[in-house]
């Protein structure tokens, strides 16, 4: 039998080890995937310490029911190797981009097909073995999506912060007031949201971010202006600057600075999704809230057809290449140390 070669969580808080295993195969409408892509994400990160940062010295422990070794990654892009008996058999061989973000199937939030909500999830690589691998089963065809002829890293990259992004984007489509729109956090979820933004909207794109190199990246991918949120009065100046502030915020970092950030820059009536999970607690007085009539959003991912709609606008030549780097996946934990520190700018993609 082919063995399985992963890159796994085998103790929380630390560093991934080689794991070697029989491939599984699949039953039912099981589909065996060989992976020939797979992204590293911030919250691999935040799975492989165990907890989620609440604020205030508490932690979400994030490790309850999972079983170790465990595999991470979730922007998964790769070939049909076999299919289970109730699959179809066309299927092996072909090239599939694979939606991650599985429920159960059963519950009024799956029924509904909002599949990314279900409290009883399936998510790859966050709840059940994901993409550190050469190979990874999907519980069903259906997540399997065409991506021809996007290629095979951009694929990878839309199954999470390309569906983050255009998400969260979303939610500030056909607002009343459309002035301007200014996106906080340059990772990579951030780098995707602006180029989607220039997709999506006809308004000038602003971005912001304490790294000089993703500001200066940012400038080169087509935002309008970039701040650095750390420079002093920095907030009035954009205040000025956009007479009167930002109507739509998308805070990709998503933390208690950048959300204090991002109310100190949205306009009156305007409205800040949150899409980062970077962590810590965040509070603002109610009587400030009520008088600028702001409207403040969480997001994380999308549904099984949002991701649809955007693999049909990337096919469609309507979202620009953001900046990836390529390793092999053997390498997944050195890079997971440079995302940690903050050394990457845009998006890792791991190798087979």
């Amino acid at each position: 039998m082919t063995q399985m070669r992963r890159q796994s969580l085998v103790q929380f808080a630390a560093p991934l080890c080689e794991t070697i295993i029989d491939t599984p195969k699949p039953q039912g409408r099981e589909v065996l995937v060989k992976i020939e892509r797979c992204g590293l994400c911030h919250s691999d990160l935040h799975i492989q310490d165990g907890y989620a940062d609440l604020g205030g010295g508490k932690k979400l422990d994030t490790t309850r029911g999972m079983t170790l070794p465990f595999t991470l990654g979730h922007e998964i892009a790769g070939v049909v190797a076999e299919v289970g008996p109730d699959a179809p058999k066309e299927l092996i061989g072909t090239k599939k981009a694979v939606f991650p973000w599985i429920g159960c199937g059963k519950c009024r939030d799956c029924l509904a097909g909002d599949e990314n909500l279900c409290a009883k999830n399936r998510f790859l690589g966050v709840s059940i073995d994901g993409g550190f691998a050469t190979h990874v089963l999907v519980p069903d065809a259906k997540y399997l999506l065409d991506y021809d002829p996007l290629p095979t890293n951009v694929a990878a990259t839309l199954m999470c912060s390309g569906i983050t992004a255009y998400g969260a984007l979303k939610r500030l489509v056909d607002r009343p007031r459309q002035r301007n729109l200014l996106l906080i956090g340059l990772g990579g979820v951030g780098m995707m949201g602006l180029s989607l933004a220039q997709a999506m909207f006809k308004q000038p794109i602003a971005v912001a971010d304490l790294s000089p190199a993703a500001r200066e990246a940012a400038l080169k991918n087509g935002a309008s202006v970039a701040y650095d949120p750390s420079e002093p009065d920095v907030a009035k100046r954009m205040f000025k600057e956009t007479d009167g502030g930002f109507d739509g915020v998308v805070d990709f970092a998503g933390n208690d600075k950048s959300m204090n950030f991002a109310v100190s820059t949205v306009a009156r009536g305007g409205k800040i999704v949150v899409s980062g999970l970077m962590g810590g607690q965040f509070s603002l007085p109610m009587v400030q809230w009520i008088y600028k009539r702001m409207t403040v959003e969480g997001f994380m991912v999308g549904t099984l057809e949002e991701t649809k709609e955007l693999l049909e606008l990337a096919r469609a030549g309507k979202v620009k290449p953001t900046p990836m780097k390529e390793e092999p996946m053997q390498d997944a934990q050195k890079w997971i140390d440079q995302l940690r520190a903050g050394k990457v700018v845009g998006r890792i993609m791991l190798a087979n």
